[in-house]
């Protein structure tokens, strides 16, 4: 005959360990993602860094490379969060918040995007915020930060790498609209990542590297921006960059 005592512990202990199981899976922290980037070696990366749902909780439910298959995938998935690329063919990632105002709005299930780019630029930040991404960091974030600013976007908060928060600040402080550069304004957004990158003394290989794009790639970009701004070498160019606070 068996112990009741010992029949109800061991009922109360199976008790507490489901219980103990059920919440700790109704804890678990879990967020949707569509990735948004033109690059197929970065989305591949980011995908293997984040994308273990089991240990990290995010699971990407969508990829994109240009503007209009992240409006597609979007509006198909309906992701919380949208990791955007600043600079996409076809508008950029300003253009996709521009499509996608309706899902950022919408009170029930609103798709949140933060962006992710390899730019620093004021501009860049500025434009893509205002657009109605909640926060902006740059590529050079860890694995674990990012996985954090996710979840802190799903959650409403407002995200930024260390530095970028300023240029925000000022930005909504300032009534004042920003003047236009003509110069500026005659290159391209790839053309623009180059030149800041060139003006901060980057080798052309460290800026393939660092935008995952061949060598040639960039040699043209740069003979492009000379060509553009009248420019002779890459010492005129780091001064001019430098005279326009684009460094």
């Amino acid at each position: 005959m068996s112990d009741p005592t010992e029949a109800n512990g061991t009922a109360g202990a199976e008790t507490t360990e489901a219980a103990a199981a059920a919440e700790g899976g109704a804890g678990r922290r879990h967020v949707r993602v569509v990735l948004v980037d033109d690059h197929r070696m970065f989305r591949t990366g980011v995908q293997a860094e984040i994308g273990r749902t089991e240990e990290t909780g995010v699971e990407v439910v969508g990829e994109a490379a240009d503007v209009d298959q992240a409006v597609t995938v979007i509006t198909a998935t309906r992701p919380e969060v949208v990791l955007l690329d600043v600079h996409l063919p076809g508008g950029g990632g300003v253009e996709v918040l521009r499509r996608c105002t309706g899902l950022m709005g919408d009170a029930e299930q609103p798709v949140r995007f933060l962006a992710l780019s390899v730019s620093d630029a004021a501009e860049d930040v500025i434009g893509v915020i205002r657009g109605g991404a909640r926060g902006y960091v740059t590529k050079t974030i860890t694995g674990s930060d990012l996985i954090d600013s996710i979840f802190r976007v799903q959650e409403g908060d407002a995200v930024f790498s260390p530095r970028l928060a300023g240029f925000v600040l000022d930005a909504f402080a300032s009534t004042d609209a920003p003047p236009v550069d003509e110069d500026l304004d005659r290159l391209t957004q790839r053309e623009r990542e180059v030149l800041r990158l060139i003006a901060r003394g980057y080798a052309y290989k460290e800026i393939a590297k660092q935008l995952f794009i061949s060598v040639k790639t960039v040699e043209s970009h740069v003979s492009a921006v000379l060509r553009k701004l009248q420019l002779s070498n890459r010492h005129e160019l780091t001064r001019w960059a430098t005279a326009r606070r684009l460094v």
